[in-house]
């Protein structure tokens, strides 16, 4: 299927691995001209380079910047120019007890999960609705729906970010710029694959052992395993499409068919 998005530009942020790192893949594997971002020049320059060998042609640049600190978003979005997409994926997840996290942890989660999409949808949304065409998507959570109990700061931030999207769609009444969020579930991103690596090492285990135990204790979805971020990427860059154009205000479920109850 032709996606329609060759010569479109497109920046993801938080995209030098798991999730974001997807949906830059699959965006330039459509001929958009994308932008990567992460926290260092090296990871940045890497993953530039592992797309270039993805895609030889394509047009990859980035641009590194760290989301907690609002001088290098300053920076980035006066280096950033017109763009076409916005993915808003850059985010911190963590385990943590409601009573344990003090006002500098939700302060920190707030500033990277919940205002780089202020500030980049705020720089970018304007010139999207003057030039007639854009998307805006962001990357949300399941847990921003049904926000967990040892995950409570993280889940805040995420339904903020559905809230967000809902009310900057409204603002696109009657254009072709559309703003939607993407719900994804348990995603076999770097973090989590990290920790599953942990996990196997700790108790001598063989890495896929460990990870069918890890989402065989919390089988609460219909697809009994870990999302792969290339599934979350395939609706992102659907959304990012010209073809998505009915589709505004939306939060889209990629959850692996979440269930609340086992029977």
């Amino acid at each position: 299927m032709d996606l329609q998005l060759t010569r479109k530009s497109a920046f993801v942020s938080g995209s030098t691995g798991g999730i974001g790192y997807a949906v830059a893949d699959a965006l330039a594997a459509e001929g958009v001209r994308v932008i990567v971002n992460g926290r260092s020049a090296e990871r940045v320059e890497e993953a530039v380079a592992r797309l270039h060998v993805a895609h030889p042609g394509a047009d990859v640049s980035g641009i590194a910047a760290d989301f907690a600190d609002p001088a290098q978003v300053t920076d980035l979005i006066a280096r950033l120019g017109e763009v076409d997409v916005l993915i808003n994926n850059v985010g911190l997840f963590g385990l943590g007890a409601f009573e344990e996290i003090d006002d500098a942890q939700w302060q920190h989660y707030f500033d990277v999960n919940v205002m780089s999409g202020v500030r980049l949808s705020r720089a970018l949304l304007p010139g999207m609705l003057e030039r007639g065409w854009g998307r805006i998507v962001f990357i949300g959570s399941e847990s921003g729906v049904s926000v967990p109990a040892d995950m409570i700061h993280y889940g805040v931030t995420k339904a903020a970010l559905i809230a967000l999207a809902n009310g900057l769609a409204k603002r696109t009444r009657s254009t072709a710029v559309t703003v939607n969020t993407v719900l994804g579930g348990p995603t076999y991103s770097d973090g989590v694959a990290a920790a599953i690596e942990q996990i196997a090492q700790a108790q001598g285990a063989p890495m896929d052992a460990v990870k069918d135990a890890v989402i065989g204790q919390n089988a609460t979805t219909l697809l009994e395993r870990f999302i792969e971020p290339t599934e979350i990427a395939a609706l992102v860059t659907y959304l990012a499409s010209p073809l998505a154009s009915a589709t505004n205000g939306a939060a889209l479920r990629a959850d692996g068919g979440v269930l609340t109850t086992i029977v």
